[in-house]
C-alpha cells in the first residue's frame, strides 16, 4: 500500500510520466494504443493498417481501454470490484508492458495497478497475421495476502465506435431454427445480445457480432468490424450510446447471478474477445474468422473430414446390433467412410428405449448388442468403415444408477426439487467438482481406451443449467457457478485432447447450441442444428456461415418427408444443400428408393472430388436467402484461384418466376474457367454452361443465369469451375 501511496503523490508532484504508443498490426488491421506510466491505458484506434507516422499533427481522442467503475469515468465500464472494506471502485495506472513474439504475429501485455488498492489488471493482445485476427482479454489478479474481492463485473473487452450510419447484424434463433440473420441500425439507447442458458450459449442469441461503419451492411464492400467471444457460457455484447460521439462496445461474462468471489493470491482470466477489420464487408469479415478457425481454433481444422451416416434419423432410440452393422454396409456401398451409432445404445439396470433414464450409466446394454462396441467395430471393419458413438456425458437422469449413487453430484439449489429438462427427468452435473470431472474423462477413457479402433465421439448437451446451486462449492461462493461450471468443462476438455489428440469429437447441443469459440479448439466440427429440413437449412446454415467455416458444419442429408417439417424434398437439392459443408447422411438408407440410392452413390463420389474447395476454400455468399430474391448462392474459391464450387438454390416456385443474375466472386478475372455441373439428375435440365469455358471477368462482372427449370419446384446447381 505505502509503494501505491508514494507513486500517487510523485505523479501528483509532476514528476514527467514515460509515455509508449503501441501500433498492434496484422497484415492488414491495427489497433493503436497509448500507455503512459501513472495513468489509465488509452485507445486511439482500430482499423485499416496504420503506422505511428500517420498520425502525426493529428488531433488525439482519448477512450480508456478498459474502463473501469466508480472514479471519475461516468461511463458504462468493464470493471467492477468489490474489495474486503466495502469499496467498489477501481482507478488502474500503467506500469510496465511486455511484448513476445508469436509464429504468427506478439502477444502485448500491458500492466495496469489500481492506485491505492493491491489490484492487478494485465490487458493483453495478441495478433494472427495472416487472419487479420487480434485476440483481447484481461487477467486480473486479487494481489491481497489474505482478503478475497468479488468481482461484480468484469468484461473481457471494450472498443469505441464512432457515430454515423452505423448498423450490426447478429444471430438468433431457437431450437431447430438457429442463426436467424438480424440486421439494425444502432440509435440511441443500449443494444445487446445474450444468453444464460449455463451450458449452451448459441440457442437463442449468438456470442458473436458485426459491425458495419458504412451503412446497410453488404456482402463484400463496405467497412466491418467482427466480434468473437471466445466463452462457452453466460455472455453479454452490449453497445451503449449515450450522449457521446461513439458507440461503446463491451464483451464478457454475462454478470447475472455470476458475482465471482477471486480469493487472496489468485489470478482471473476473462475469456479472449476475438477482433477482426475488412473494407470487404459481412464477407471479408467472415473469410477471416474462417481462415482462423481452420488455423487452430477448431482442431484439426487442416484435416479433411470424412462422409458419414449417423443412425439417429434412421432409427431414434431403438438401435439394434442388425439394423447398425446394416447401416454400416449401406454407407459403404454408398460410398461413406464413417458411421456414427446415435443415442440409444447403453444402460444396464435402466434401458435406454426412451430419452428418459440411463445418462450416466455409460455400460453397453447386451440386450440390443449382444456382442458389444467389439462387435460393432468388427463390423465396422468387415463394412471398411470407421466407427463413432454418441454420449451425453455432462448430464443425468434421475432414473439412473448414477444418480441412484451420487446425487450430490447433481447441480441442485440446496434442499429444492430438482428442476428436470429432457424426458422430464434430465438434470446437469456439476462440473466444478473435480470427481464429476474424473467421472467425465473415465467415460471417454473407458471408449477410446478400451476401443482403440473407436474412431469418433458424438458429445451432445441437452439440458440447460436450471437448478443454480453446487454441493462442492463453498456457500460464499455459489455465485462462482455459472463461470466454474465452464472452467470444470474446459478442464474436463482439456485432458480429454491432451490424451486423444487425434480422435475426431462433435460438438452438439439439442442441435447447433454449442456453436462458439469458446468450445470449438476442442471439438472437429459442430452440428449445425436438429432441423435436417433442407430448405430450412439453407438459412440456418448461412447465418453459421457468418461466423464459421464450412469445414466445421455438419450437414446431412435427410429422408423425405423431412421429420422435422414433413416437407417433401428431392433428393438433389437435399444433396445440393448438404454438400456446401461437411457432407454426411441421417437417415435409414434400407428406405430410400433405388433411384435415391443410385444417386446419393453419385453425389458422393461427386462430393470427394470437391470437398477440398468447399472445406478449405474461401467462401463468398453471393445472394442471401433473406433478400428476397427467391434464390441463394453461394461459392467456395481456393487460395491459389484455380478452383471453384457454386452453389444455388431455388426457395420459392411460381409461375413466370424471374431470377437475378447471380455475379460470382473470388475468381482471377484473366482466367479462363471450365464448368462443370454436379449432381444432375435430368438431362433436360443441364446448365446450358456445362462443359463451357468462360473468363473470371465475365463470370463475375456480367454474372451467371442460373436457367433453373420453372416447372421444378426445388430446382438447384452446383457447378466446379476449373482454371485452364
Amino acid at each position: 500500500m505505502k509503494k501505491q501511496l508514494l507513486f500517487v503523490l510523485a505523479m501528483a508532484a509532476g514528476i514527467t510520466a514515460a509515455a509508449r504508443d503501441f501500433v498492434i498490426s496484422t497484415n492488414n488491421t491495427s489497433l493503436m494504443l497509448t500507455a503512459t506510466e501513472g495513468e489509465a491505458l488509452k485507445v486511439r484506434y482500430y482499423g485499416d493498417k496504420v503506422t505511428m507516422t500517420d498520425f502525426d499533427g493529428t488531433p488525439k481522442w482519448w477512450w480508456d481501454a478498459y474502463p473501469t467503475f466508480g472514479t471519475a469515468y461516468n461511463y458504462p465500464s468493464c470493471l467492477q470490484v468489490s474489495h474486503a472494506d466495502g469499496n467498489q471502485t477501481t482507478d488502474l495506472a500503467v506500469v510496465s508492458s511486455t511484448e513476445e513474439n508469436t509464429a504468427d504475429g506478439k502477444i502485448v501485455r500491458i500492466t495496469m495497478k489500481d492506485k491505492i488498492y493491491p489490484l492487478q489488471v494485465v490487458v493483453c493482445y495478441q495478433t494472427h497475421n495472416a487472419t487479420d485476427i487480434i485476440e483481447t482479454w484481461t487477467e486480473i489478479t486479487n494481489q491481497e495476502k489474505k482478503k478475497g474481492i468479488v468481482l461484480n463485473h468484469y468484461d473481457s473487452a471494450f472498443l469505441p465506435i464512432h457515430r454515423g450510419d452505423v448498423w450490426v447484424s447478429h444471430l438468433h434463433g431457437t431450437w431447430a431454427d438457429e442463426t436467424r440473420v438480424t440486421t439494425e441500425p444502432l440509435n440511441e439507447g443500449g443494444f445487446y445480445v445474450a444468453n444464460t442458458d449455463g451450458t449452451r450459449n448459441a440457442h437463442v442469441s449468438h456470442p458473436e457480432l458485426m459491425i458495419s461503419l458504412d451503412g446497410k451492411p453488404q456482402e463484400n464492400s463496405g467497412r466491418v468490424i467482427g466480434a468473437a467471444l471466445c466463452w462457452n457460457g453466460n455472455y453479454k455484447m452490449r453497445i451503449e450510446t449515450k450522449d457521446l460521439d461513439y458507440h461503446l462496445f463491451f464483451a464478457g461474462i454475462d454478470d447475472f447471478a455470476s458475482q465471482y468471489h477471486l480469493d487472496a493470491g489468485k489470478t482471473f482470466d476473462t475469456p479472449k474477445l476475438a477482433l477482426t477489420y475488412s473494407q470487404e464487408g459481412l464477407g471479408g469479415v467472415s473469410r477471416n474468422f474462417h481462415k482462423w478457425a481452420r488455423n487452430g481454433m477448431i482442431c484439426h481444422g487442416d484435416r479433411v473430414r470424412d462422409i458419414l451416416l449417423n443412425s439417429w434419423e434412421g432409427v431414434y432410440l431403438d438401435i439394434k446390433e442388425p439394423e447398425m452393422a446394416g447401416m454400416m454396409k449401406d454407407i459403404a456401398a454408398l460410398g461413406g467412410e464413417l458411421f456414427v451409432m446415435d443415442d440409444g445404445w447403453f444402460g444396464d439396470k435402466y434401458q435406454r428405449n426412451v430419452d428418459n433414464s440411463s445418462l450416466g450409466d455409460w455400460v453397453v446394454d447386451m440386450r440390443k448388442l449382444p456382442h458389444g462396441i467389439e462387435g460393432l467395430l468388427a463390423e465396422a471393419k468387415k463394412a471398411g468403415v470407421k466407427f463413432g458413438i454418441w454420449i451425453e456425458p455432462e448430464m443425468s437422469n434421475t432414473t439412473s444408477e448414477l444418480y441412484e449413487n451420487h446425487p450430490e453430484w447433481a447441480l441442485t439449489a440446496g434442499g429444492r426439487p430438482l428442476q428436470l429438462g429432457r424426458g422430464g427427468t434430465q438434470f446437469v452435473l456439476d462440473l466444478t467438482n473435480p470427481a464429476v470431472q474424473d467421472f467425465v474423462v473415465k467415460i471417454v477413457d473407458d471408449l477410446f481406451g478400451k476401443f482403440p479402433e473407436l474412431y469418433y465421439i458424438k458429445w451432445d448437451s441437452n439440458c440447460p443449467l436450471a437448478n443454480y446451486g453446487s454441493n462442492y462449492l463453498p456457500k460464499d461462493k455459489q455465485s462462482n457457478l455459472y463461470v466454474d461450471y465452464v472452467k470444470g468443462l474446459d478442464k474436463t476438455l482439456q485432458r480429454i485432447r491432451e490424451k486423444y489428440p487425434d480422435k475426431v469429437i462433435q460438438a452438439c447441443g439439442s442441435g447447433g447450441g454449442r456453436t462458439n469459440y469458446g468450445a470449438m479448439p476442442y471439438f472437429d466440427e459442430f452440428w449445425v442444428s436438429d432441423n435436417t429440413d433442407a430448405l430450412q437449412r439453407v438459412f440456418i446454415q448461412w447465418g453459421t456461415s457468418y461466423f464459421y467455416p464450412a469445414i466445421s458444419m455438419a450437414q446431412h442429408v435427410s429422408s423425405s418427408p423431412n421429420h422435422n417439417t414433413g416437407r417433401v424434398i428431392p433428393i438433389k437439392f437435399r444433396f445440393d444443400v448438404a454438400s456446401s459443408g461437411r457432407l454426411g447422411m441421417e437417415m435409414q438408407p434400407k428406405e430410400m428408393s433405388p433411384e435415391e440410392y443410385e444417386f446419393s452413390k453419385k453425389a458422393i463420389a461427386e462430393y470427394k472430388k470437391i470437398r477440398n474447395v468447399v472445406q478449405f476454400g474461401n467462401q463468398y455468399r453471393l445472394v442471401s436467402p433473406y433478400d428476397n430474391n427467391k434464390v441463394a448462392s453461394l461459392m467456395y474459391v481456393t487460395d491459389q484461384k484455380d478452383r471453384a464450387v457454386f452453389f444455388a438454390y431455388k426457395l420459392q416456385h411460381y409461375k413466370m418466376q424471374r431470377y437475378p443474375l447471380v455475379r460470382l466472386a473470388g475468381l482471377d478475372p484473366d482466367a479462363r474457367y471450365t464448368i462443370r455441373e454436379i449432381n444432375v439428375d435430368k438431362e433436360k435440365n443441364r446448365h446450358p454452361l456445362d462443359g463451357k469455358t468462360v473468363t473470371g471477368r465475365v463470370l463475375m462482372n456480367s454474372g451467371l443465369d442460373l436457367h433453373f427449370n420453372p416447372d421444378e419446384e426445388y430446382a438447384s446447381r452446383v457447378l466446379e469451375l476449373v482454371k485452364q
